[in-house]
C-alpha cells in the first residue's frame, strides 16, 4: 500500500532554486529532508544559499534564530541516491527533460521501499509519461510547486493515468500540513497555471508586434503599465517574463504548444524566440525585453489605449480559464485559486468574468476572431454554451 502517513524523511532531487526551496518548505514544516545533487559544487552552493536565506529570515524577525538553525539542521545534503532508501516521499526537481526524468525515476525504484511515493515537480511534462518508466507507476504523482517555493503558496497536485486513487487526497493533506494551498489538476499540458496564463504573455507580445504601442522598450513598458494600471496586476507581462527568465518562459510555451498538437492558441512568438536564441533571458542576464543597464523606458500613458490593451489580454485569459473548466482540467474554485495563489492575479479569472459579464467576454472573443480570422481567437465552448443557455455567472 502506497503511504504518505509515515513520510519519515522527504527526499528532494536537484539542489537548484526550486529543489532548495522545496527542501526549505519541508524542513520548515518539521520534516527531515535529504537534498540530493550529483554535483558537490551545486550542493555547497545550495547549503550556503539556504543558510543565508534562513539567517535573513531570522534577522528580519520572520523566524526565531533557533528555528532557523533547526530548519537547516533538518536538511541533509547528499550526492548519493542511496541516501533516499529510508524516504517515504521523494520529490524530483530537475531539468525539464522527459528522458532524464524517466531515467531518474527508474533508478529510484531500485533504491526506495515499495510504499515510497515518487513525485515530480514538472511544470509542463506529462506526469503519465514520467510514471510509465516505473515498475510501480501507481506510486507516481505530480506535486508542482511555484518558484520561489517558500514564498508562493500554490501547489498543483497532478495524478497520472496510473496514480493510486487515494494518493491525490493524501498528497493534498500533506501539502496543507506544509502550509501550502494545494489544488488538484488533470494531467493535461501546463496543468492549470501554465495553461491558463499563456495569453498573459502571448497576447501581450502579439499586441506589441502589431506596433501601435511604441517600439522596443516603450512598447513593452506601455503594455506593462496598462496591465498594472487597469488590471491591478503586480507586474506586467514583460517584467514578469524577464523575472521568470525568457529561457524558462519560452520553453514552457513551446512545450505546451507541442503537447496540444500545435494548437494555434498556444503558438510561440518569434519575438520571444529571438530573445531566447540571443540568450537575452531577462534580469539574470542583464537584458531581455528590457535593458537593465539603462533607465526603464517611459510608457505611453494613454487611458483609452491602456484600457483596450488590458481588456484584450484579460478576456483572452478568461477564455482560457473557461476552456480549462469545460475540459475538466480542474474545478472552477481550483482554477481561480490557482491563478491568485500561483501567479498573484488580483482576482480569479472566472469571478472576473462574472463581474465583467459572460456575454461581453464572448462578444470580445468573437470580435477578435472576426478581425484576425485566426484560430487563436476562437471563443471557448463554455462561454458560448453559457450565453446560449442564459447563464450569466460561473458563481451563482
Amino acid at each position: 500500500m502506497i503511504s504518505l502517513q509515515k513520510t519519515n524523511t522527504i527526499g528532494v532531487i536537484g539542489s537548484g532554486a526550486m529543489g532548495s526551496g522545496i527542501a526549505q518548505v519541508a524542513a520548515a514544516a518539521g520534516e527531515n529532508v535529504v537534498l540530493y545533487d550529483s554535483s558537490p559544487a551545486a550542493l555547497q552552493k545550495a547549503k550556503a544559499g539556504l543558510d543565508a536565506t534562513l539567517k535573513k529570515l531570522a534577522e528580519k524577525g520572520k523566524m526565531p534564530a533557533e528555528e532557523a538553525n533547526a530548519v537547516l539542521s533538518r536538511i541533509r545534503f547528499a550526492s548519493d541516491l542511496g541516501e533516499f532508501s529510508g524516504c517515504g516521499l521523494v520529490i524530483e526537481a530537475i531539468i525539464e527533460d522527459l528522458q532524464v526524468k524517466q531515467k531518474v525515476f527508474s533508478e529510484l525504484e531500485a533504491i526506495v521501499t515499495g510504499d515510497c511515493v515518487l513525485a515530480t515537480n514538472t511544470s509542463s511534462l506529462p506526469v503519465t509519461a514520467i510514471a510509465s518508466a516505473c515498475a510501480q507507476p501507481a506510486r507516481v504523482i505530480g506535486i508542482h510547486f511555484f518558484n520561489p517555493a517558500p514564498l508562493l503558496p500554490l501547489v498543483e497536485i497532478i495524478p497520472s493515468s496510473f496514480t493510486d486513487a487515494t494518493l491525490p487526497a493524501r498528497a493534498k493533506s500533506l501539502m496543507e500540513k506544509w502550509k501550502k494551498v494545494p489544488v488538484i489538476a488533470k494531467d493535461t499540458p501546463g496543468f492549470i497555471v501554465n495553461r491558463v496564463a499563456r495569453p498573459f504573455y502571448s497576447e501581450a507580445i502579439r499586441i506589441y508586434e502589431e506596433g501601435f504601442v511604441g517600439q522596443q522598450g516603450q512598447g513593452f513598458a506601455t503594455i506593462d503599465w496598462a496591465m498594472k494600471e487597469f488590471g491591478g496586476f503586480k507586474m506586467g507581462p514583460f517584467e514578469l517574463m524577464d523575472l521568470i527568465g525568457n529561457d524558462v518562459n519560452y520553453t514552457v510555451t513551446e512545450t505546451v504548444w507541442k503537447q496540444f498538437f500545435f494548437d494555434p492558441k498556444y503558438k510561440p512568438s518569434l519575438t520571444q524566440k529571438r530573445l531566447f536564441e540571443a540568450r537575452l533571458f531577462g534580469k539574470k542576464t542583464g537584458r531581455g525585453y528590457y535593458d537593465y543597464s539603462r533607465p526603464m523606458p517611459e510608457p505611453l500613458k494613454d487611458i483609452t489605449l491602456g484600457e483596450n490593451i488590458c481588456w484584450r489580454v484579460l478576456v483572452m485569459l478568461i477564455n482560457e480559464a473557461a476552456d480549462a473548466l469545460y475540459y475538466g482540467v480542474a474545478a472552477k474554485e481550483d482554477i481561480d485559486l490557482a491563478m491568485t495563489k500561483g501567479v498573484n492575479y488580483p482576482k480569479g479569472l472566472l469571478k472576473w468574468a462574472d463581474e465583467k459579464g459572460i456575454e461581453f467576454c464572448l462578444q470580445t472573443m468573437d470580435r477578435l476572431y472576426a478581425e484576425y480570422g485566426e484560430d487563436r481567437y476562437r471563443a471557448s465552448v463554455q462561454l458560448r454554451k453559457m450565453v446560449r443557455e442564459g447563464k450569466r455567472k460561473f458563481y451563482e
